[in-house]
């Protein structure tokens, strides 16, 4: 008798410890993420202390993220993906690697434009933070009037002047895209076309070489993500004081539509084998503090209305009117724009 209730009392531990032992692995967030900057490291870190849940992180870019999530279907062990594009954020969904996700935290602190329509179900993907395509001009060459807004690109005043990275890179594909749902497809295809016959030289390169290229004299005007503008503000080298001492910022459009937005975003895998962690984590991106560093840690703004920043090249370039089009309708022009870019020659 004795040795049947040690015996009951042994197996009722072991499958105790079994059960927190299940538990503990159960608290593990499998992530790929195509967000390639080393100050995110502290972002998960926190995540990791506040929650007891730890995170093992696959890197790539956006194509190599999807190209991977589609060749492993079902088997994938990612729980969330982060993306650093609308376009590639709505590819995705429309090829149905992401779930829906039901949360009354998400849903009250992501606005309605940068995320994923709610059909009932809950949305697919939610932006975390933006970056605004802004105009760099070199203010010895350039008049400010002349380059406030995106149409002017294509202006033949500014012949000879324009300098960008390649015409279908995710970050023009994206202004493209809402400029295609601001004017149509048959005023965006001339102004493409005007871009191109204002270029100093071929696209190449990226943004902080656009950058660069406009403080060298080489170009007179380019665009660029803010943030790549905010980390030459913020840097101690001198050749990058002696770059920003040369040039000017301006955020288009504040007198019509407002500067075009891209954003940041996650989602959860469709497969995702840790679901409870992946919305956890979902919703901490949606917190004060992950959104204060996104902007204090990579120079982003945050989505969350009301957050304080304390970076100070953001404080810097100042505020700014941003465009309201839903992201989702951005990215899938963003789709449309790629065969004009191939009738105007833009590489």
């Amino acid at each position: 008798m004795v040795r049947s209730t040690f015996a009951r009392t042994a197996l009722a531990v072991v499958a105790l410890c079994a059960s927190f032992g299940a538990a503990a692995q159960d608290q593990v967030l499998n992530l790929y993420s195509a967000r390639h900057y080393q100050t995110d490291e502290a972002l998960y870190a926190d995540f990791t202390k506040a929650t007891g849940i730890k995170i093992n992180r696959v890197d790539a870019d956006d194509a190599g993220l999807l190209a991977r999530l589609r060749s492993e279907g079902a088997s994938s062990p990612a729980d969330v993906i982060l993306l650093v594009d609308a376009a590639r954020i709505i590819v995705a969904d429309a090829d149905g690697l992401f779930q829906p996700v039901k949360s009354s935290v998400l849903a009250s602190r992501i606005p309605a434009q940068l995320r994923g329509k709610d059909d009932g179900l809950g949305s697919r993907w939610f932006g975390f933070s933006t970056r605004a395509r802004v105009i760099v001009f070199n203010k010895a060459t350039v008049k400010r009037d002349d380059v406030d807004t995106y149409e002017e690109l294509a202006d033949p005043k500014n012949k000879g002047k324009v300098c960008t990275r390649s015409g279908s890179h995710p970050y023009n594909l994206s202004l493209f895209g809402s400029m295609y749902e601001h004017l149509g497809a048959q005023k965006t295809e001339a102004w493409l076309k005007g871009v191109v016959d204002n270029m100093a030289r071929a696209p190449k390169g990226g943004d902080t070489d656009q950058i660069k290229a406009v403080a060298s004299g080489e170009c007179g005007i380019a665009l660029t993500n803010s943030y790549y503008l905010a980390r030459l503000l913020r840097s101690e080298k001198p050749e990058d004081k002696a770059v920003v001492e040369k040039i000017e910022v301006v955020f288009p459009n504040q007198q019509s539509w407002g500067t075009h937005v891209n954003i940041a975003g996650g989602a959860l895998a469709k497969h995702a084998k840790n679901r409870e962690a992946g919305v956890k984590f979902l919703e901490y991106l949606s917190t004060n503090s992950a959104q204060a560093y996104f902007a204090n840690g990579n120079n982003e703004y945050p989505v969350v209305p009301g957050v304080k920043v304390a970076n100070p090249a953001l404080d810097a370039m100042g505020a700014f009117k941003a465009e309201l089009i839903p992201i989702s309708v951005v990215g899938l022009n963003s789709i449309r724009v790629q065969q004009i870019l191939d009738r105007v020659g833009y590489k």
